[in-house]
């Protein structure tokens, strides 16, 4: 990290005290990065997220008082710059963790993720990109999509897009990159993404996460057809 440039800022919610306090730890130790706060339930992370305004949640989904998936609603939903908020999760197919994805987390890491890859994790979620290549995320939305599709799908308002828009939606439902959907439409990267911010404008979302839970409850993505890869 040059002088001029800012830590990222990092906020820990964890109710267990030993993963919290290796977290602290491991971003403390951690060029470019600093802690700005630690907390112990959901509602202590509510609580400080308003108060320090961090870069980045890392957030714990089972905890007490408030659990991780109503802590993410709650700052998500605060006015004033919001966080990019990482759920930690020991379980890497979790139903709440899907539903920490639909309210606007950015990504999802395993507590047993090596030290080094949860900071590389960290800079590419501060730097805006995305934690949804693993393949492990596409398997986890497409167990639970099916059962949030029936009610889910009808407040959804896809007919607000535009087809190529719609298109777009599908293709990041996909994984693919904005690189890669530039491609495979033969258009810019800067029309992709205009196109990608229009579409998250008019469905009210808050990540590139929640649009691909979005591609998948809507039916714009169906688990399992060849035609969607």
């Amino acid at each position: 990290m040059t002088a001029h440039e800012e830590p990222v800022r990092v906020l820990v919610a964890d109710d267990q005290p030993l993963i919290r306090a290796g977290l602290v730890a491991l971003f403390r130790a951690a060029d470019g990065f600093a802690v700005a706060g630690e907390a112990a339930d959901g509602a202590e992370a509510v609580t400080l997220a308003a108060a320090t305004s961090p870069d980045v949640v890392l957030m714990d989904i089972r905890m007490p008082v408030l659990d991780g998936i109503a802590a993410t609603r709650e700052i998500l939903a605060a006015a004033g710059p919001r966080p990019k908020v990482i759920v930690l999760t020991t379980f890497d197919l979790d139903e709440y963790v899907y539903g920490a994805l639909g309210e606007g987390a950015s990504g999802f890491l395993l507590k047993d993720t090596p030290p080094e890859r949860i900071i590389g994790a960290i800079r590419t979620i501060a730097a805006g990109d995305i934690l949804l290549a693993p393949s492990i995320t596409h398997r986890l939305i497409e167990t639970h999509a099916r059962a949030h599709r029936a009610s889910a799908g009808g407040s959804r308002r896809l007919d607000e897009l535009t087809v190529r828009e719609a298109e777009v939606l599908r293709l990041v439902g996909n994984g693919l990159t904005n690189n890669q959907i530039a491609a495979r439409l033969v258009v810019s990267e800067a029309t992709v993404k205009t196109h990608l911010k229009h579409t998250m404008f008019k469905l009210r979302l808050s990540s590139r996460a929640q649009a691909v839970v979005v591609a998948y409850e809507t039916g714009l993505i169906i688990p399992g057809d060849p035609a969607d890869r």
